[in-house]
């Protein structure tokens, strides 16, 4: 019997620390390149004293990249090497609602840069498509300002209503709580998954639609060139 509990433990112990080697190949080099990116565009804001709009967004894109990678991969860690840390409270509400906010945010400001190039390199005759070539660079710091307040917006609602859906001060073991827990989530699970999608569609059909134009316009521009 004791040989089976230890093997157990030996087995757990070794898929904790193959699991940790492997997220951790995988997410220094995405924080080591972001960190680059970072470092490059910082040292170029010190010696020009300014930054032109494609690198305003490069910069808080890899910040948050690098901010999103560094607490999942300490949440991975601690969650495998101290699975006790998910029953604090408010350090795993904090950690939950950094990762959110961090990850709508990166969609976001992805979707920003897509649409900047596209209006930056796109070639396009109607009068509104020509306004935003030349106002673009203007509305750069808004629409940064505006991505990091609906990422903070997305993220409080999304963690308020997690924290009600789940069902609190109550014995979880009792039959009335599991049942008040599951009338719970379905309440919420509508609202949730509308935040979740409206977040993350909105962006990525920006992505879409900016890499569609883009393309149109390069078709247009090498059949005009034939």
């Amino acid at each position: 019997m004791e040989d089976c509990h230890s093997q157990e433990q030996f087995n757990v112990t070794s898929y904790s620390a193959t699991a940790v080697t492997i997220i951790t190949f995988e997410a220094f080099p995405g924080m080591w390149i972001n960190a680059f990116i970072v470092s490059v565009i910082c040292m170029t804001w010190v010696r020009k004293k300014t930054l032109n709009s494609n690198e305003k967004i490069l910069l808080l894109l890899g910040s948050s990249r690098f901010c999103f990678l560094c607490i999942s991969w300490i949440n991975f860690f601690l969650s495998l090497i101290y699975p006790n840390y998910r029953h604090v409270h408010p350090i795993i509400v904090l950690s939950k609602n950094a990762q959110i906010i961090l990850n709508v945010f990166n969609f976001w400001i992805s979707a920003c840069l897509c649409v900047f190039y596209c209006i930056k390199i796109a070639n396009f005759r109607s009068s509104f498509f020509i306004y935003l070539k030349v106002k673009v660079d203007r509305m750069v710091p808004w629409l940064l300002l505006g991505s990091v307040f609906f990422s903070l917006v997305i993220g409080i609602v999304i963690n308020n209503m997690t924290d009600k859906a789940f069902c609190k001060n109550l014995n979880l073991t009792c039959q009335e709580c599991i049942w008040k827990a599951r009338i719970r989530r379905e309440e919420y699970f509508l609202p949730f998954s509308f935040s979740i999608g409206f977040s993350y569609a909105t962006p990525f059909t920006a992505v879409i639609f900016s890499a569609l134009l883009l393309l149109f316009s390069l078709w247009r521009h090498k059949r005009n060139m034939q």
